[in-house]
């Protein structure tokens, strides 16, 4: 080999024995807060079976249980059990699979809320079918879907606020938009594995109906009545009460590729950019505005927003995602926790809770995963040291009753399992590559569900999508 050649081989080798040691002390620091967060979830899921095992939701401090009605749905374990799948925690996994067999019916006289149980149950349980192909498994779940489909049936298509699970009855005409229409993915998903195109038919034309009466400036309002189509608060934004019916419209086109969602996607985030955003040099927030005349209403939004930083990046607008990103990030940074609710123009909170919400850590990595920027990985850092130290109890996690005060507050949503600790998990195994979330889209719960299941042309038949 010719000296000049073998100059250039020995800098080469060089650089990459630099840049290996140089990133070895953050390999490291990833192994041991993935395995601290695996650990953590281990430790809350003990202290879930040990004192609510049969029962909703754990409570933290008084070791104690709820149940969201009169009967539990059994709402933890099936919200836990994708994170269980992702983090390896197979026998856990299959204890719940067992349960739920076994155990779960859904003859039960309850009136419950449809949006719910929609992202939690219906969505966990597709998830567990995805993993385990068990036929008993998606008989439990088709049941489920068969009754939750009676909540379909007003005068415009869009379900009703509540439905019982055993008589079927309906009530609760008004809704928000997020109620309204954020079941694409669930009832897609269930109608490609039942070979039944009734449920997509269902959700979509819920999504249509509220569609179709957007304003001529293409924005949606806040809350609609079931039965009559009318709009009961004509407030545009982002937030909560709108949220996922937007995140459902893309992430049920990237897993469907129905051409009517993506028209409907890109008129739609036209509108948001141009009458929602509020962009200074340093920040980008999103704002509420009269959905017919686009004006400014309120600078107040909710912690839930901050899933909008995830989408954005998915559906390629890296500028405004990171911008977004940042813009939570120094609320966040402000005080150590985000509260629930907050208004950016007077910079005071409005309602000071923070209830153990991911949105902001799912953005992070949806960032950290799609630009590769390690600055996306240190916020997830941030994020865990600071639920660690203001959220952790002897036995699990508690929502913050006051992000100024820090007081802790006697409760554990579900979606702690299901969601923040998943993100957070997937942000630190990122550079390991053992999860691809190129491969996956997952639902507003963050139940995930893997594109190559889905084959197009059986889509097509299944869902009755036209192409």
């Amino acid at each position: 080999m010719p000296n000049e050649m073998m100059k250039h081989v020995i800098i080469f080798c060089s650089l990459v024995s630099i840049l290996t040691a140089c990133n070895r002390p953050m390999i490291e620091n990833s192994r041991q807060l993935s395995q601290e967060v695996k650990d953590e979830f281990i430790r809350t899921w003990d202290a879930y079976k040990n004192h609510a095992w049969g029962h909703d939701v754990l409570l933290p401090i008084s070791k104690s249980y709820k149940d969201w009605y009169d009967e539990s749905l059994h709402i933890s374990p099936i919200d836990a059990y994708s994170t269980m799948k992702v983090m390896g925690l197979h026998d856990r996994a299959s204890e719940i699979e067992r349960f739920v067999i076994d155990s779960v019916n859904w003859e039960k006289d309850l009136f419950v809320k449809t949006f719910e149980v929609n992202i939690r149950i219906l969505g966990g349980l597709l998830a567990m079918y995805q993993y385990t192909a068990d036929p008993l498994i998606l008989q439990k779940t088709e049941d489920f879907g068969k009754r939750m489909l009676l909540a379909f049936n007003s005068p415009t298509g869009i379900p009703y606020y509540w439905f019982n699970l055993d008589t079927g009855e309906t009530r609760g005409e008004k809704v928000n938009v997020a109620e309204a229409a954020s079941y694409l993915m669930e009832m897609g998903i269930l109608s490609y594995y039942t070979s039944n195109p009734v449920y997509y038919r269902a959700a979509k034309e819920a999504s249509l109906a509220v569609w179709t009466r957007a304003s001529e400036k293409n924005l949606v309002g806040e809350v609609i009545d079931v039965e009559t189509g009318e709009w009961l608060n004509e407030n545009s934004h982002i937030c909560a009460g709108i949220d996922s019916y937007y995140e459902y419209l893309f992430k049920a086109w990237l897993l469907f590729q129905d051409p009517d969602l993506k028209k409907i996607w890109d008129t739609s985030i036209e509108a948001i950019q141009t009458y929602l955003a509020d962009e200074s040099d340093s920040t980008l927030w999103y704002r509420r505005v009269n959905m017919h005349s686009g004006e400014e209403t309120s600078t107040v939004v909710t912690l839930y927003d901050a899933f909008f930083p995830a989408i954005l990046a998915l559906s390629g607008d890296l500028p405004r995602a990171g911008k977004n990103q940042n813009t939570w990030f120094g609320l966040w940074n402000k005080y150590g926790l985000e509260p629930m609710v907050y208004d950016y123009t007077t910079g005071e909170p409005n309602y000071p809770v923070y209830d153990l919400n991911p949105e902001i850590i799912e953005s992070a990595y949806y960032l950290y995963h799609i630009t590769g920027d390690e600055k996306y990985y240190h916020m997830g850092e941030k994020f865990w040291a600071d639920i660690k130290k203001f959220c952790r109890t002897d036995i699990a996690f508690s929502s913050v009753e006051d992000v100024r005060t820090m007081e802790k507050r006697d409760y554990m949503p579900t979606f702690f399992f299901a969601e923040t600790l998943k993100y957070l998990y997937l942000i630190f195994t990122e550079s390991t590559g053992s999860f691809d979330l190129d491969n996956y889209v997952f639902n507003t719960e963050a139940h995930p569900f893997k594109k190559a299941s889905f084959d197009p042309e059986t889509l097509k038949q299944r869902l009755g999508i036209a192409y």
